[in-house]
């Protein structure tokens, strides 16, 4: 009797509304826009303390941008996604390693192909927004 008087008296279902209602890949495609800006700066200058700041700087920004797209691959991106898109947790595993290259160098080709990866995180983000 109690268990019949504490049972819902409707189930629901929701989807998660405030979570993915945040998310966006703009944010890892801000930082990466950073660590190229500061890459080509680091280029155009020879000055050391300068230098020593924008690998610094750099780094953080390439941090930042990987718990970005980590962020999307963990909480946002579900088994849905992963079945429409089977290249995603490639395409994930690609740019985590790009932004790593990038952090580590100093040379904006690799803050270009960071970039160019996100840009395809993006594309398909917004897809399943759709759906």
């Amino acid at each position: 009797m109690l268990s019949r008087l504490f049972a819902p008296k409707v189930k629901v279902s929701a989807h998660c509304d405030l979570p993915c209602g945040v998310y966006d890949p703009a944010q890892a495609r801000i930082e990466a826009e950073s660590v190229k800006a500061v890459q080509e700066k680091y280029q155009a200058n020879e000055d050391p303390a300068f230098r020593s700041r924008a690998i610094l700087i750099k780094e953080q920004r390439a941090e930042l941008a990987k718990h970005h797209v980590s962020v999307l691959w963990s909480d946002y991106f579900k088994p849905p996604h992963f079945e429409k898109y089977p290249q995603l947790h490639q395409l994930v595993n690609d740019t985590l390693k790009a932004l790593s290259a990038a952090k580590a160098s100093t040379d904006p080709k690799t803050g270009e192909k960071a970039l160019e990866l996100i840009a395809e995180i993006d594309r398909i983000f917004w897809e399943t927004k759709k759906a």
